[in-house]
């Protein structure tokens, strides 16, 4: 097989947080489940009506524009976009081609050519079974206007992209540059951020081959398995002698494979034209400086500064950087820690019980970080969990003995070091352990011949033995060195 290399340009979708639609009154509510509730003549389309652009949606493609380090560009205007969908009712789309919000910019490596606004169309229903109003024999289709002129922004990528891991990892990071801004949740699977997928394949050191583009791409992982299919598809094409033909492509997830839609539209078949109703604007007549301060802490800022600040690898901070409520706890619980900690003790301790122990009673209990700001929810506050943690690093309590104690606290919400002194929790005296250790040698005569033939499973039986006389108080470390000792 030929040495083909892929390259793949994306435009990702994502609809915006704000409390109406992009040129009308209507409520953006993405969670209301009754159809056509949020319409209005304007973004029905009526003759005669007038859109009027939203402020809040302009700023927010600015804001993100400004985060990725893209130019807002001192003068854009709307266009109309104009083809024929059942659930586009006007017949056209406002949206921006030749003057967008924003150019340039980079994220996680990939270059963006620019950012721009544009509408959402409504949501196509599909009713399989024929309904008493004459439905056919193939069932309806049903329009909900709800979503339609939602406030849409469009990134355009420039073809900088190799692979569908490569696509993936960039999607991932612009969810969670949107979300770090607060402008979208931008939910794949609430049909809040999808994106279309211009692939194409030429021999090394060619130019770029006929590209393909993949519609509708609705979660990461159907951005990892269409653009692979597409690399595979393309690939076969060529090695057979044959043309990849430049059209557009759908995703079917159920038979994973894509299928030609149409042959590609060029932006003459847009007949795009100015929008007539909106007038060109100066983004000067925005807050930039105040857009610019809004901005806060991205994620990839804050993956180094947790690297650099308290020592996680790479995997252990894209965890909390994924989460935001998660790495606001972590932080405050590792700044109560460390008052607490003894000398020479790491943040580890906090970190793994955060992400494994806390983690799994909440995932149990159907609790989200975000709730840990309330009592009622979680009674675990980072205080108590960096108490906890510093208990452990001192040898005060064993790991065994912190994972009961802080079920406890998920149940209570005590500070752990009310309950260790209540409940008479911790590690026994070095005495105490040694006249067990003793005790334990003395009874089990089998194990320790055993273990001084050389049969080291024997050795964690008499510390398992131990260990029940102690009821858990005492580390097993502690009592292997202790037994070694005695049974040299």
């Amino acid at each position: 097989m030929s040495d083909y290399r892929p390259t793949i340009g994306l435009e990702v979708h994502a609809e915006l947080k704000t409390r109406t639609k992009m040129f009308c009154d209507s409520l953006n509510d993405p969670d209301e489940t009754r159809p056509n509730v949020n319409v209005c003549p304007v973004c029905m389309g009526h003759p005669g009506t007038l859109p009027v652009p939203n402020r809040d949606a302009i700023e927010h493609v600015v804001k993100v524009g400004i985060a990725l380090g893209s130019t807002p560009n001192a003068r854009s205007r709307f266009d109309r976009k104009n083809y024929f969908y059942p659930d586009l009712p006007k017949a056209y789309q406002i949206s921006q081609n030749g003057q967008p919000l924003v150019s340039g910019g980079t994220l996680h490596g990939v270059k963006v050519n620019h950012i721009h606004l544009e509408e959402d169309a409504g949501k196509l229903v599909h009713d399989e079974s024929p309904i008493k109003t004459g439905g056919g024999p193939g069932g309806d289709t049903l329009v909900d206007y709800n979503r339609a002129s939602v406030p849409l922004m469009e990134l355009v990528t420039e073809p900088d992209i190799h692979s569908a891991e490569d696509a993936v990892a960039f999607m991932k990071e612009l969810q969670l540059v949107l979300r770090y801004l607060g402008v979208s949740d931008a939910d794949l699977e609430r049909g809040q951020m999808r994106a279309d997928a211009n692939i194409s394949i030429a021999l090394d050191g060619e130019l770029l081959g006929t590209r393909a583009e993949v519609k509708n791409l609705n979660s990461f992982n159907s951005v990892f398995q269409a653009i692979n299919y597409e690399i595979a598809r393309q690939t076969e094409i060529l090695e057979k002698g044959g043309k990849v033909m430049q059209e557009t492509r759908g995703w079917d997830d159920v038979k994973l494979k894509t299928s030609s839609q149409r042959s590609k539209e060029e932006a003459q078949d847009y007949r795009y034209f100015p929008e007539p109703d909106i007038p060109p604007f100066e983004t000067a007549s925005l807050d930039l400086e105040a857009l610019k301060l809004s901005i806060p802490e991205l994620p990839a800022a804050k993956r180094e500064r947790f690297m650099r600040e308290y020592g996680l690898d790479y995997k252990a901070a894209d965890t909390m950087v994924g989460e935001p409520a998660m790495a606001a706890y972590f932080e405050a619980a590792v700044s109560e820690y460390r008052e607490d900690a003894p000398d020479g003790a790491t943040i580890s301790t906090v970190y793994n019980y955060l992400t494994s122990d806390l983690r799994g009673l909440m995932k149990q209990a159907e609790i989200e970080f975000s709730d840990t700001a309330s009592a009622s929810r979680c009674k675990v506050t980072p205080e108590h969990l960096a108490h906890l943690a510093a208990l452990i690093d001192a040898d005060k309590i064993t790991s065994r003995q912190a994972k009961d104690m802080l079920a406890t606290m998920f149940a209570t919400g005590e500070d752990p070091e009310a309950i260790v002194k209540n409940e008479g929790i911790g590690i026994s005296d070095s005495g105490e352990v040694e006249a067990v250790v003793r005790d334990v040698i003395g009874e089990n005569a089998a194990a320790v011949a055993d273990f001084k033939k050389g049969k080291i499973a024997s050795l964690q039986f008499l510390i398992g033995k131990a260990m029940g006389r102690l009821k858990g108080r005492a580390r097993p470390d502690m009592l292997k060195e202790l037994f070694v000792k005695h049974l040299q």
